[in-house]
């Protein structure tokens, strides 16, 4: 190397470590407010990201980094080193830090959740900079391993957190108020080897989900996310189940009827109920009595619904797949014991079914066996997304048509009710609406204008978002 060149180099490098000491000199953030959303008392929130930007030619030096409240809801470290003030810490030109901000809240008395808030301070020569942390914290009671021998009832003043495992013995009911809200953990579940009566409300819907309240991007929260816990399954020897006004979503199983080989009794009825965003299925039920009325059916990586024998009435339901995270690999309504040949070393009876007044639509095939002849099974009144023909068992259908639901999958966007000029409209058959299906989930009359709408959701305008 020339001394010419060497020169040059040596001169370059000291440029480049000067330090910017001038006093309007300020920082970039990427962005201005952190904010945790909800976070559950005593347990801690996900760690969120913050970074600071030199945009300035030169370095400089952050004389002190620190939150304004000495006993502030947060901690923080920077570029992985933890502490509560930092000093002299540098940024040289054009280049960036991480911060790493957590947040802790004790529990209280509060039923509603309570907002705690601060200022990430930042001083570089002699300027000072904030950035906004906030949180709302909220009291939670909290279910680990938990095994209920006797009824028991959860009621809506706090939500619940099941962690491991929550079971319903036999012998015992669980009773579900109208908007209570169980969030479970990773992998945790809901056995039902009693009774479970959950019953909302078009005003108080119940919730089951996972826990993450925060976002898996910038604008999009964990909600969307699939297998955030395993589900809801109900044992053989579990009968006279109901979901009622019942949101579960973003499990791994969805929700699983276990054989009985009973049809003299009632296993589940649901009702009005959205069950959506499984790895799985979303039901998949086996030998048993099993009715739906007005329910969606939504997102799964399977099949959405999943029938295997038993007897059944679906009618005024919408299954429908926009699955997010991997090809769809079985029809959306996929039945299986119902055809003659399949009764062969089976001591249990062929499916008995009927879907009424409902719509079956979205990626990946609609419907197995697509030839239902001899088969006591029958569509009628169903818009279809294949072309086809009516027959035996297929009935009044409507054949290669789109619902036009609201939903946009780009956008993370999902609902299931219908636009204004969707083909479903007023083509359901009025007396297959029983007093169970009459309300919709948001409380309207379907038969208020006379012939109903298929699917789940009567005709209400909805704006798209």
């Amino acid at each position: 190397m020339t001394l010419v060149a060497l020169f040059g180099l040596i001169a370059t490098s000291c440029i480049n470590d000067d330090f910017d000491d001038s006093p309007g000199l300020k920082l970039d953030f990427s962005t201005d407010t952190v904010s945790f959303g909800t976070v559950f008392t005593d347990l801690g929130s996900p760690t969120a990201r913050l970074l600071v930007f030199n945009r300035n030619k030169k370095g400089v030096n952050i004389s002190s980094i620190k939150f304004r409240n000495p006993d502030s809801n947060f901690t923080f470290n920077v570029d992985g080193v933890s502490g509560n003030e930092f000093h002299d810490v540098e940024i040289r030109g054009n280049d960036s830090i991480y911060i790493f901000i957590e947040c802790f809240i004790s529990p209280d008395e509060s039923v509603k959740p309570v907002h705690v808030a601060d200022q990430l301070e930042f001083v570089t020569n002699g300027t000072t900079q904030e950035v906004e942390v906030e949180a709302w914290g909220q009291n939670v009671r909290r279910l680990k391993g938990e095994r209920l021998e006797a009824d028991t009832r959860l009621t809506a003043e706090l939500p619940y957190i099941v962690f491991d495992s929550l079971s319903v013995e036999k012998g015992a009911t669980l009773t579900i108020e109208p908007g209570t809200r169980l969030m479970f953990h990773d992998k945790a579940y809901l056995a039902v080897r009693g009774t479970l009566q959950a019953e909302g409300s078009a005003e108080a819907m119940i919730d089951f989900s996972g826990d993450r309240l925060d976002n898996v991007l910038p604008d999009v929260s964990y909600d969307i996310m699939a297998g955030q816990w395993c589900g809801v399954r109900i044992d053989a020897g579990s009968f006279d189940n109901r979901l009622s006004f019942v949101n579960m979503r973003s499990t791994s199983e969805g929700l699983r009827v276990d054989s009985c080989g009973d049809l003299t009794r009632q296993k589940l009825t649901l009702h009005n109920s959205w069950l959506h965003n499984s790895q799985t299925t979303v039901l998949d039920s086996r030998y048993a009595k099993v009715d739906a009325y007005g329910c969606c059916f939504s997102e799964a990586a399977q099949a959405v619904v999943r029938l295997t024998g038993g007897e059944h009435d679906f009618v005024q339901c919408t299954i429908a797949n926009n699955y997010l995270f991997s090809a769809v690999t079985e029809p959306n309504l996929s039945l299986y014991h119902c055809l003659p040949e399949h009764a062969a070393d089976n001591r249990n009876p062929l499916m008995r079914a009927t879907f009424a007044n409902s719509i079956i639509y979205g990626l990946g095939s609609t419907i197995t066996p697509e030839d239902l002849k001899g088969a006591d099974v029958y569509l009628r009144n169903v818009l279809l997304k294949p072309k086809g023909d009516d027959d035996a068992n297929f009935i009044n259908c409507l054949w290669d048509e789109d619902p036009l639901f609201y939903t946009i999958r780009a956008d993370y966007y999902f609902n299931y009710r219908l636009k204004p000029d969707s083909p479903a409209i007023g083509k359901g058959n009025a007396s297959f609406v029983t007093p169970e299906c009459l309300y919709d989930m948001d409380g309207v009359d379907r038969l208020a204008d006379g012939a109903p709408a298929l699917g789940a959701y009567a005709e209400i305008a909805v704006e798209e978002e």
